[in-house]
């Protein structure tokens, strides 16, 4: 039996590094930003956050479309917009320009979560959607550990302008690719016919007719009357806001509280994701392996969640830590419990559905409510940072929402949900 569907897993995997190191490349450079414009903390926020704002307002709708249009269009469109826009942050001379090249960026980049769930969806088993997903979710891991060497590299051997000129241009590359390589599993030639029929037979449960029709999607009304939804959502904001605080201050907090030149900041910036991408694929494959199929689709896999909230309570410890090296290892178990506990509640989201159909919609709100508190916390670290001249209630904050994610996903996720039409 071939895999060929693991080149599905690392396009989509790629696609969501690529998304992070664009995102992260402005925190990175944001010292000889500074420099140059003169910009404030609170400003830096808000320029940290504004590609946000637009991902939030764009993800649902076009979650919603994601079934109409097509998932190679979606991804590949969105791809061509956002690199598009990251270059053109090169260009920009301004606090209104810059902000108006993140908001672009921010827009186009909502298509990739809601359209690669459903790629997961019909292009892997049953049992293989845990690690897939986290392999998937990884990116936002590996890319800011990517996007922060070769950034940190560019802006110390040229300027920040070159950086965003060379990562828009990775975006086109892996565009290319996916024009070529990505379809259907039904209609791809390179896919071997057995392995084409074990995703199909299994990818909705051992023994799923591939044949069998499924229901139209479920309104968005219907949906977001369901309590299951509601604890994704809640669960996923919870963590993803921890995932952003460090993705947005974790550079400027290491410069700030460590002394640190910017390629330094770099490197020890990409040694927490990097390992947090390793632990994240070991914990994700363990949550496929202990769990029966029934135990999959009751939603069981909340327990690998909560305690990866629970992982994450360690935020905690950063303000007493008092080495470099005890620091990191505090920060990579956090961010291994808020990146691995968010991949794990988009496969708890596929595991609770019972309509492939409605699987884009569902983690385009889950996701919704994730960058929702994503938005706010480098706001509100900005505010709190320039308020207090410190990070530990910054962290607080943090540990409190876990706690509140914990709780979520432990009480509200215990149903499946059903199909609005029968």
């Amino acid at each position: 039996m071939t895999c060929r569907r693991a080149w599905i897993a690392l396009l989509i995997f790629l696609a969501v590094i690529i998304n992070y190191m664009d995102r992260i490349a402005l925190s990175v450079a944001a010292k000889p930003i500074v420099a140059e414009f003169g910009f404030s903390p609170v400003e830096m926020g808000y320029l940290f956050s504004g590609f946000l704002w637009t991902y939030v307002v764009c993800l649902i709708p076009l979650g919603m479309l994601v079934e109409k249009i097509g998932a190679k269009r979606m991804v590949g469109g969105g791809i061509a917009v956002w690199s598009a826009a990251t270059a053109a942050t090169a260009a920009m001379g301004s606090f209104g320009s810059i902000l108006g090249a993140r908001l672009v960026m921010g827009a186009s980049e909502a298509t990739t979560f809601p359209a690669c769930g459903r790629v997961i969806r019909d292009w892997f088993p049953e049992r293989e959607r845990g690690l897939v997903t986290t392999l998937f979710n990884g990116g936002s891991s590996a890319g800011p550990a990517l996007g922060a060497i070769i950034t940190a590299a560019l802006v110390s051997s040229f300027d920040w302008r070159t950086a965003f000129l060379f990562l828009g241009a990775v975006g086109f590359v892996w565009l290319v690719a996916w024009l070529v390589w990505y379809g259907p599993p039904e209609k791809v030639r390179w896919l071997p016919a057995a392995e084409k029929a074990k995703i199909l037979s299994e990818r909705n449960g051992k023994g799923e007719d591939a044949a069998k029709q499924y229901p139209p999607p479920s309104s968005l009304g219907y949906l977001l009357a369901q309590r299951s939804i509601w604890g994704l959502v809640i669960t996923q904001a919870c963590l993803v806001y921890t995932a952003y605080l460090f993705l947005t201050w974790l550079p400027t907090y290491l410069q700030s509280t460590r002394e640190l030149s910017t390629m330094n900041t770099g490197y020890l910036t990409a040694i927490p994701y990097l390992v947090t991408m390793i632990f994240g694929l070991v914990i994700a494959r363990l949550s496929d392996r202990m769990l029966s199929s029934a135990e999959i689709q009751a939603g069981r896999r909340r327990n690998f969640i909560a305690a990866m909230a629970a992982l994450s309570l360690l935020i905690l410890l950063a303000p007493v830590v008092s080495g470099l090296w005890q620091l990191l290892v505090v920060l990579t178990l956090v961010l291994t419990g808020s990146t691995t506990g968010a991949g794990l509640n988009f496969t708890l989201a596929s595991d609770l559905l019972r309509n492939p159909r409605d699987v884009s919609r569902v983690i385009a709100i889950t996701a919704f409510g994730g960058n929702l508190f994503g938005l706010i916390a480098p706001i509100i670290t900005g505010y709190v940072v320039s308020g207090t001249g410190g990070y530990t209630w910054a962290f607080r904050i943090a540990a409190a929402l876990l706690l509140c994610g914990l709780v979520a996903t432990l009480v509200m996720t215990r149903k499946p949900i059903k199909p609005e039409h029968a």
